[in-house]
Order: C-alpha cells, then structure tokens, then sequence
C-alpha cells in the first residue's frame, strides 16, 4: 500500500497537510527492495553493530542480487555460523568488521569459511507508541 509523501523535511514536528508539499506517494516495498526475487528479511540479534544504527530487534533487508564490496554491511556464515558484520577487504586481507568497539575483527585466515549470504541495504525498526 502506498502512503502520501510529504516534499519537507521535518527536523521536529508535523509539516502543513496542504497540497504543496505533497511529493507524491511511497510504496515501502518498492523503496526498501531493489531485487523482489533475491531480497529477504532477517531479525538482527545483539549489539554488534549499533554504530552502523542497528539495533537488537531490528528487521534486516538483505539483498542476496548485490555483490558484496569493501565497507558493505554483510549478512555472512564464518564457520557455519550466522553474523551481520561490514565487510573489510584490503590488499587482499579480509576481515568482518563489528561497529561497536567492545568486539574484535573476525579475520580471514587459511581454514576458515566465508559464506556471503547478502548485502544488507535497508532496516526496519518499529516504535512503542
């Protein structure tokens, strides 16, 4: 379902309902997902990544079409197991990078297995009223 998108930006409060500012309306799926076939929703556990603006609880969108590259936030499998983390590659090292400073880098090292799942392009977080 489309809903009204309203052309000013609204650094606090509610803009004027009048017809100038209307933009036109947004559709959240056409928006959030570029790839309808390949694109998935996951629920982000933990605190990881709280400096990228996710949070425990969030919904992922996750883009399996998009290769991933350096700095992409990646839903990847280390060793069999699941981890949301930003992809680190450089000079051919490659690392899985938390952004919260309490974790340390998973490195890629000979033994080790990286599955890239997809490429996380949006999230979704809902408030308490």
């Amino acid at each position: 379902m489309a809903l009204s998108l309203f052309l000013s930006r609204v650094p606090a409060g509610f803009p004027s309902p009048a017809d100038d500012y209307l933009e036109g309306e947004l559709d959240l799926n056409k928006f959030l997902i570029r790839n309808p076939a390949a694109t998935f929703y996951v629920r982000l556990s933990g605190d990881s990544m709280v400096m990228a603006g996710l949070f425990d609880g969030d919904i992922l969108v996750v883009d399996r079409a998009i290769s991933a590259r350096h700095r992409h936030i990646v839903v990847a499998v280390v060793d069999g197991e699941l981890t949301v983390k930003r992809l680190w590659s450089s000079g051919g090292v490659i690392e899985l990078r938390s952004e919260n400073p309490a974790y340390q880098p998973i490195k890629m090292v000979e033994g080790r297995e990286l599955v890239i799942w997809g490429v996380v392009t949006g999230s979704i977080r809902r408030f308490e009223a």
